[in-house]
């Protein structure tokens, strides 16, 4: 692995040796839209999406499947930069390094989603979750062709736009992509209410995207996308 300063990878799950992992599930968490200074040493963000990684291992236990998270350097997405997934890059480079190539799942949550989703086209990228995402109308969704993308959003939240999800899922479709939209029923942006659904959904659609086990019922992704987002 690289010196600390240059890890974008951050493993977290623990057991069989990282070099043997057969797929990989690569977690990206929220942050804000201008900030150039780094995440703080608690970094919030990061620790919501830490029950989303547990709901995982617990789902894969027995599959050899690497979870681990994205280190960014910047705060913010910060325009035309996209510090986040200059980042997500690197770590899917220290990623391979180690397992080699293997099927991935990238999770991402608010502008941790947004990131995945442009990460969509790499070729080990076998899927993204996206959790209440932020998709700004005009967000490019023609290299989604063939990739297969989750998002799920309360249109509750006030921070990032489930009216946006729905739209940009939409075009993902008449673009060539696999996608399904979930409405959850509460937890808003932070995801707090509701938690254990979002957690169990997640982590059960991550399985099914490795191919380890079925997709749970709200969300099957080789259904026709029909412009309305399914409820759990």
């Amino acid at each position: 692995m690289p010196a600390p300063a240059d890890r974008a990878l951050i493993p977290l799950s623990t057991g069989a040796a990282h070099h043997r992992a057969k797929a990989a599930v690569l977690l990206l968490h929220g942050g804000r839209v201008n900030a150039l200074g780094p995440p703080s040493r608690l970094n919030l963000p990061a620790l919501r999406m830490r029950p989303f990684a547990s709901a995982v291992m617990r789902a894969t236990v027995h599959d050899e499947v690497l979870v681990a998270r994205v280190r960014y350097q910047h705060r913010g997405w910060n325009g035309h930069h996209a510090h986040p997934v200059a980042d997500a890059r690197r770590a899917l480079d220290q990623l391979r390094t180690i397992t080699g190539p293997v099927p991935i799942v990238l999770i991402g949550h608010s502008l941790g989603g947004r990131a995945a989703l442009r990460l969509a086209a790499d070729p080990e990228v076998g899927g993204v979750i996206a959790l209440a995402p932020w998709c700004p109308p005009g967000e490019p969704t023609a290299h989604l062709r063939d990739r297969t993308v989750i998002a799920l959003h309360d249109e509750a939240d006030t921070v990032t736009s489930a009216a946006d999800t729905w739209a940009y899922v939409t075009r993902a479709h008449a673009d060539g992509a696999r996608v399904a939209g979930i409405r959850m029923p509460g937890g808003r942006h932070s995801m707090i209410g509701s938690a254990r659904l979002w957690h169990r959904i997640t982590a059960e659609t991550a399985a099914a995207l490795l191919g380890l086990a079925s997709f749970p019922d709200v969300s099957t992704p080789s259904r026709t996308w029909n412009g309305q987002p399914h409820r759990p």
